[in-house]
């Protein structure tokens, strides 16, 4: 079922966002709660117009972003975590609080709900992928360290 998303949704998408999702979950939660509408042809051709109405108000705005974008891959983010003695196996996981913690040390604050990240559970280098805005996603590469 597509859906047209009506607010930002944590881990479903934007707001303005056409999305397909599972028919119940959009019949018997998104559309009732009015988080989403149902997608047909005329709805989308107003959020297509409405979107490029709006695309001229947010160049200012994708301007500033594509200058996080291109300084967050540059960073050395490093998150400390504990580990089992000699090993290399973590005490938990590293969740996006802890990713996005780090990158408010280095002067950059971004959403937690908009940080991507695999289950991590050992010592290592990985990556996240942050989603700025709609249009604007980048891959931020991390490692995470034995504190």
């Amino acid at each position: 079922m597509k859906i047209i998303l009506l607010e930002n949704i944590e881990k479903l998408g934007f707001k303005n966002e056409v999305i397909t999702v599972k028919n119940g979950y959009g019949r018997n939660f998104l559309i009732p709660s009015g988080k989403a509408v149902l997608a047909t042809e005329s709805a989308v051709k107003v959020l297509n117009e409405n979107l490029r109405q709006q695309e001229q108000k947010d160049s200012k705005l994708i301007a500033e972003l594509n200058k996080t974008v291109e300084a967050l891959p540059t960073l050395d983010i490093k998150i400390k975590a504990k580990v089992a003695e000699g090993g290399t196996k973590l005490f938990g996981s590293i969740t996006s609080n802890q990713f996005t913690d780090a990158l408010a040390e280095l002067g950059h604050d971004i959403d937690k709900r908009f940080v991507k990240l695999t289950t991590i559970k050992e010592l290592g280098k990985y990556e996240a992928e942050v989603r700025l805005h709609r249009s604007v996603k980048v891959t931020v590469p991390f490692s995470v360290i034995a504190a």
